[in-house]
């Protein structure tokens, strides 16, 4: 006999588990702090290795006024002004990484405690219609062996 409880709660879990699936799921291996450190790391990377390419580019579009005015003072300004720009650069990119991968995370935990819910409510109709098997075949096997 169907259930049809246990079907909509299901059917539920398996929509659940496609919509959010891919988003929730590899958040559980992770603690908070791990998964925001390691997307920091990797922007921290990925932004150092960016402004390093913009920075050649840059110069070596400018290499012949670099080499004309080939002065000391001149690389040192323009080298805190990279230095500057850089810094300032990187904290904003950091911190927009943190704040956006910090809200990910906090989805994918309250994502994946509904889930945990759902779950737990469809192990409970498992368990009683367990139960109430149980019940109906002990009530059945008392009857015959009594002979009532």
């Amino acid at each position: 006999m169907l259930n049809e409880e246990k079907i909509k709660l299901m059917t539920g879990i398996a929509m659940f588990e496609k919509k959010e699936g891919k988003k929730i799921f590899p958040l559980n291996r992770y603690f908070k702090s791990d998964y925001i450190s390691s997307h920091l790391l990797g922007a921290f990377f990925g932004y150092t290795l960016c402004s390093g390419l913009i920075a050649v580019l840059w110069g070596l579009y400018h290499l012949e006024q670099l080499l004309n005015s080939l002065q000391v003072d001149i690389l040192l300004e323009l080298s805190k002004r990279f230095l500057l720009l850089y810094l300032a650069g990187l904290f904003v990119y950091l911190l927009i990484t943190f704040l956006v991968h910090q809200r990910r995370y906090a989805y994918a935990s309250g994502g994946l405690r509904v889930y945990v819910a759902k779950l737990k409510r469809l192990e409970k109709r498992y368990e009683y219609q367990n139960r109430e098997k149980e019940i109906t075949k002990e009530g059945v096997r008392h009857d015959r062996s009594s002979g009532i």
